[in-house]
């Protein structure tokens, strides 16, 4: 986890979306429903289709996010693209 870290924090779109997974699966980090959420926008608003998919199931499930549907329907319509 440190090194997806380092990368997470130099803007790699990839190292953000694992490390959020790290995060929200509680591997290598404490479980983090918000600081996942956190890096997957990161990852997410730089065109990231994994980071966008995340993101949505995070709206779609309310997990660091308040619960919102449309929200994760528009991330899902993006990370298909």
């Amino acid at each position: 986890a440190r090194l997806f870290r380092r990368a997470a924090n130099k803007r790699y779109p990839g190292a953000q979306h694992f490390l959020g997974k790290y995060h929200a699966d509680d591997r290598g980090v404490p479980q983090d429903d918000d600081e996942a959420a956190r890096l997957y926008r990161r990852a997410a608003e730089q065109g990231d289709p994994l980071g966008q998919f995340c993101l949505g199931q995070c709206y779609f499930l309310g997990k660091g996010v308040l619960q919102n549907d449309c929200e994760a329907a528009r991330l899902f319509g993006l990370a298909a693209k």
